[in-house]
């Protein structure tokens, strides 16, 4: 295969980091113990940081360090002082989210390699171009694109190309997802998800009611990722860097995923044995899939049953007595080996193996639990694996070759010169080289000494002795001269990037004029704004009672737009988070005919940013898919062009006031809503169908109406629309009676989102628009909070708690 390809390694320890290497990365990522999306991980500090990049520089292996999580205002020079550490300590490469902080590396750090996360939800070509236009070299593309979309993504930009090739999946777009957030204050954008995915939940059907069979099943569980039979394809797609998942995983996990993607890399998929697909799947699987990239869909996808490790297959129970159990094993158990049982109950019973046993014998066991015959067990560990990868690290295997020369001259310094890849260095040796009265260095004597290079990353490949006849000199300077000429190598070899120290002097004072408080004037708009999904909630909207109005529906749509601007209001097109090139094309011939009759368009994902401004002189806002999380990134984009910008609604007031201290850009939040929680590509509701694909969704019955229910017994409402389904949070975001603290924040413009609501819709909107207004009083908002309340239950939101 193309040996410019990219092999990126998951490194959560330094263990990990020798794991990855020595069994054949040739790039790794890895977090420090701040700023990074993984914060339950190990990480590594300062220290280990510069140790770790030595490591893999020594070895020619390249280092990018995860800075993928939104940013708070307080945080940002703190983390820019954090980039210069691993900028000094030479790391290739930073991968971002944050597009303020994406921005400020470009101003600071010109010379270093700028990533997009997968958090950035990059799945379409303009996407990919708005990133490299920003200045980023390589973007990591969301793990739900499409083969045929990579392809047209490659050969339209010169931007590398990322994509993840295994481990663990997020069901949820990266960086969209609000679930754990939301429920729980622990929010994925900020690297503390709780994985609320992975927890059993229920199906409900549109009468609130349990669907038969679908109760506490996995439904948000993917299997795990594996293309390693895929990696031709991929390859040929353009990605240039395969990435595994796992920061969180053990040492040995690295070792034997690495080792295997290693061979099919260097041999072909197709000189993969079957023990080497084995060994991928005993070392972890909640079973596997090839992934959204290739079209697994539903139960291909999905993992039901259970959301972690199950092992490979061991055997069957063909008789449980009182006391004992008895396996017809179908692969070889060994002593430490885990094994796990399926009770009568449907639990999962974990021991360990206490003996060997053959394949193809019976092995007799002592009863775990209530085990029945016929039963299944499994193999969750390897003890043998284990060691093996274990072994597989614990000593060095990478030796590069290098040249020596040695002048050992009587009356002279002795000198040693090695080459290296074009590099020379050199070594002088304290005292002369004596004339031996009895005993003379020979040749064989040098070569001995200087080849001892067992425990450095060099085996000499070639060596010129100058030796005068009848020279001495002691074997100790021999040595002296061999270490300190490595370690001069050593520091040429580590230092790859060659980057122009960075002067103390202009950077504070560029940090000044970066970080310094503005206190912008914060006087409110009092404005409201009105997102709608259908025409059937327009025509409920009371059309005098708001300031703009995003329309989130196609059919009909002239018409709205012609009655809002009728009525002197703003009218913008909403678009949906998840736009491939398809849907941005559909879009634009949508919008064409009607851009005279509209004032702008509300994106929500950097793509259809990107599609838009090039295609159309109208007006643009910034929707939540955007993730504002800081005054940094909101005036990046009121700087290339945007009008408006909803904040991420995971920030709180305090947050909101210092965001629009700091900036003069026309800010929105959302006030009311049911938000959304997650968008899929994955639909729930096809693993009751037993759907392959999302061709039929638009006529499916089970589109709209459906719902989850989690453990806690708290439903979540869903709906699927253009192959796309939305999870909502199970109550509404209402902080009527805090409208005036949220506008004093500094807030233009206060939204409210219809999505399943199919009454009250005028009434909400009059209530919110009147008190906006002052039309109505503290007391009439508090009464209308608690007639609403009569219905349902309403949240806060971050609003007086956020994510810090």
């Amino acid at each position: 295969m193309n040996n410019n390809i990219e092999l990126l390694a998951p490194v959560g320890s330094m263990e990990s980091l020798y794991a990855a290497i020595q069994n054949g990365a040739n790039a790794v990522y890895l977090g420090g113990k701040l700023f990074n999306a993984r914060q339950y991980a190990s990480n590594f500090d300062f220290d280990e940081l510069k140790e770790a990049v030595d490591y893999a520089h020594l070895r020619d292996v390249k280092v990018y360090i995860t800075a993928n999580i939104l940013v708070d205002n307080s945080e940002m020079e703190n983390v820019i002082d954090y980039i210069k550490f691993l900028y000094e300590i030479d790391v290739d490469g930073i991968i971002v989210q944050d597009l303020g902080l994406a921005n400020l590396i470009r101003e600071f750090f010109p010379s270093l390699d700028v990533h997009g996360s997968t958090q950035m939800t990059i799945n379409n070509l303009p996407g990919a171009e708005f990133v490299y236009d920003m200045g980023f070299t390589r973007v990591v593309l969301a793990r739900e694109t499409p083969i045929d979309e990579i392809k047209y993504i490659h050969n339209n930009t010169p931007i590398e190309l990322e994509a993840f090739i295994h481990g663990a999946l997020c069901v949820c777009y990266s960086g969209q997802c609000l679930m754990s957030s939301l429920i729980g204050g622990r929010s994925g954008n900020r690297g503390k998800c709780a994985q609320p995915c992975r927890m059993p939940s229920s199906l409900i059907d549109k009468n609130g009611d349990t669907i038969r069979d679908w109760d506490k099943k996995h439904i948000l569980s993917p299997r795990d990722l594996n293309t390693l039979e895929n990696l031709e394809e991929i390859i040929e797609s353009g990605i240039i860097s395969l990435k595994i998942e796992g920061r969180m995983k053990r040492p040995e996990y690295v070792a034997t995923v690495v080792k295997n993607y290693r061979k099919a890399l260097d041999e072909g998929t197709k000189n993969l044995k079957p023990e080497d697909k084995k060994d991928v799947e005993q070392i972890f699987n909640r079973g596997f899939t090839k992934g959204l990239t290739f079209g697994d869909f539903g139960r291909d996808f999905i993992t039901i049953e259970r959301p972690d490790n199950r092992g490979i297959l061991l055997g069957k129970v063909t008789r449980a007595d009182k006391y004992n159990v008895f396996i017809l094993l179908e692969e070889d158990v060994n002593e430490g080996d885990g094994l796990e049982f399926v009770t009568g109950n449907g639990e999962y019973k974990g021991i360990k193996a206490p003996f060997y046993g053959k394949k193809g014998t019976t092995m007799k066991l002592e009863k775990p639990g209530y085990i029945l015959n016929d039963s299944l067990v499994y193999k969750t560990s390897s003890i043998n694996l284990l060691n093996s990868a274990k072994a597989s690290y614990q000593q060095e295997k990478i030796k590069r070759p290098i040249d020596m020369e040695i002048n050992i001259n009587i009356g002279d310094n002795p000198k040693l010169m090695i080459m290296y890849r074009g590099n020379m260095v050199t070594a002088l040796g304290e005292g002369k080289v004596e004339k031996s009265e009895r005993i003379s260095l020979t040749k064989e004597k040098v070569i001995e000494q200087l080849s001892k290079l067992g425990d450095t990353t060099y085996i000499l490949n070639n060596i010129n002795i100058n030796l005068d006849e009848g020279a001495y000199l002691p074997v100790s300077i021999l040595n002296l001269l061999r270490r300190e000429t490595i370690e001069k190598l050593d520091r040429i070899v580590e230092n790859i990037n060659h980057r122009k120290p960075i002067d103390e002097k202009e950077y504070n004072i560029k940090k000044k004029s970066y970080f310094k408080y503005q206190g912008k004037n914060m006087k409110p708009d009092n404005k409201i704004s009105v997102r709608v999904n259908d025409i059937e909630q327009f025509n409920d909207l009371d059309l005098e009672k708001l300031d703009r109005v995003y329309l989130g529906f196609y059919d009909g749509l002239e018409k709205a737009a012609n009655k809002v601007l009728n009525q002197g209001k703003e009218v913008y097109i909403w678009t949906d988070k998840i736009l491939y090139q398809k849907d941005l094309d559909k879009l634009g011939e949508l919008i064409s005919p009607i851009k005279k009759n509209i004032n702008g368009i509300s994106v929500s994902n950097l793509g259809s940013l990107k599609y838009m401004q090039d295609r159309f002189d109208l007006n643009i806002h910034g929707d939540i898919g955007l993730n504002i999380f800081n005054s940094y990134s909101l005036e990046y984009l009121k700087n290339i062009g945007l009008g408006s910008v909803t904040l991420s609604p995971e920030l709180n007031l305090n947050q909101i006031k210092k965001i629009n201290e700091h900036s003069d850009a026309f800010t929105e939040t959302i006030v009311y809503g049911y938000l959304p929680v997650m968008v899929t590509k994955h639909c729930p509701m096809s693993l009751v169908k037993g759907c392959k694909n999302d061709k039929a969704c638009g006529s499916c019955q089970y589109a709209k109406g459906y719902g989850l229910k989690d453990r806690m017994n708290i439903t979540f409402k869903m709906d699927r629309r253009d192959g796309f389904t939305n999870i909502y949070n199970s109550v509404p975001l209402m902080v009527l009676d805090t409208l005036k603290q949220i506008y004093n924040s500094g807030v233009s413009m206060a939204r409210l989102d219809f999505t399943m609501e199919t009454k009250n819709i005028r009434n909400i909107q009059r209530a919110f628009y009147d008190y906006s207004k002052g039309i109505i009083d503290d007391n009439s908002a508090r009464e209308f909070i608690e007639s609403f309340r009569e219905d349902t239950s309403i949240t806060n939101g971050h609003y007086f708690r956020g994510i810090i």
